[in-house]
């Protein structure tokens, strides 16, 4: 976790940045940054829900974020992780005991059940939980209650949420571990090809993400039209690629990603000044979205907590006013809502503080 040195000089500090953003903006980069709905609205509700969409919709989100993995008879689904042990009820399905397993995904070793070894009927079974049952015990409420989409009923789902709302909501989807997929014979990208076929989304309509420089590639090579997002992580690298996350974020890598990408999507402490990242994009034409906003104290920067526990919430307006000063094109938070406000406008509705 990031520790800034001080509030009153980061904030000086992101003033002098956004400045230099100005020139950037002026060729086209929007003042108002989006906010996007990261799986909805998790800070309050389960995610990828119905229930979670519908919330972020009705507090002011301008995308939702649907995390893409596939079932063992190839539908997309939406899932945070192949592995569901921590978001579904799987656990208690005693008929799905003997699918528990062990797995090497992305070169880490996981243990628990995946997707990819479920059929779309059989994960119909399952019902949603909270994800993050100690740090968000106030949604666990809603255990048991809600099942897995599929990106389908996703895309259904937003478009109806737009006519209820009488303005534009777009779709965000991640494509998850596409090269462990490919390698077990259910590549994301030709489902999600055919789908966004299907459903004529358009470009206004969807903006596809992943980590993954190879699966972003091929999308784009599918000749779609549809924004794409680069996804950037905090160390490492994309898995399967001989290239570094650090390496990417250099002007030399920002220019390469602007071959075939319109985004980029670093954690939020990788824009924190001094770092050029957000000016260096903004010069070459990408647009940057920073992730991952969330309201409680043990996901904000230091001078932004409160006291009191992880769970209880900190300054998250003052962490948005910063982020917003240095000028950043969209937020990807847990709290929509937050967001909303934060920017200067009025959410439609508020979520319960429960």
């Amino acid at each position: 976790m990031a520790i800034v040195p001080g509030r009153r000089s980061v904030l000086l500090a992101g003033a002098a940045a956004a400045t230099r953003t100005d020139r950037a903006r002026a060729h086209g980069h929007q003042r108002r940054p989006l906010v996007i709905g990261h799986r909805g609205a998790p800070g309050w509700r389960p995610e990828h829900t119905a229930e979670s969409y519908a919330l972020a919709a009705a507090v002011g989100a301008d995308w939702l974020e649907p995390d893409l993995v596939a079932t063992g008879d190839g539908v997309l689904v939406v899932r945070h992780e192949n592995e569901i042990s921590q978001t579904t009820d799987v656990r208690e399905h005693p008929e799905f005991r003997s699918r528990e397993t062990s797995k090497l995904i992305d070169g880490r070793r996981v243990r628990g059940w995946f997707t990819e070894d479920f059929t779309l009927a059989e994960l119909g079974t399952l019902r949603a939980v909270e994800r993050l049952p100690l740090l968000r015990n106030r949604n666990t409420v809603f255990d048991g209650r809600s099942p897995i989409l599929t990106f389908q009923q996703v895309i259904d789902l937003t478009r109806a949420l737009a006519r209820r709302h009488r303005r534009r909501i777009a779709l965000f989807p991640e494509l998850k571990h596409p090269g462990y997929f490919r390698s077990i014979g259910l590549p994301l990208e030709p489902e999600v090809v055919r789908t966004v076929r299907r459903n004529r989304l358009g470009p206004a309509e969807c903006t596809l993400q992943s980590f993954e420089p190879a699966s972003l590639r091929r999308l784009a090579a599918a000749g779609l039209g549809l924004p794409l997002w680069q996804a950037l992580g905090t160390t490492g690298g994309p898995f399967g690629h001989d290239t570094t996350y650090a390496r990417m974020a250099t002007p030399d890598g920002l220019r390469e990603i602007a071959r075939y990408a319109r985004w980029i999507g670093p954690d939020k402490t990788s824009l924190l000044p001094p770092s050029p990242l957000l000016s260096d994009a903004h010069s070459l034409g990408l647009r940057v979205g920073a992730y991952t906003f969330r309201a409680e104290n043990a996901y904000l920067h230091g001078d932004f907590r409160r006291r009191g526990a992880a769970s209880e919430f900190g300054d998250a307006f003052g962490e948005y006013a910063l982020y917003y000063g240095l000028g950043v094109d969209a937020v990807v938070t847990d709290f929509p809502d937050l967001a909303v406000l934060a920017r200067g406008g009025t959410a439609p509705m508020t979520a319960p503080m429960t």
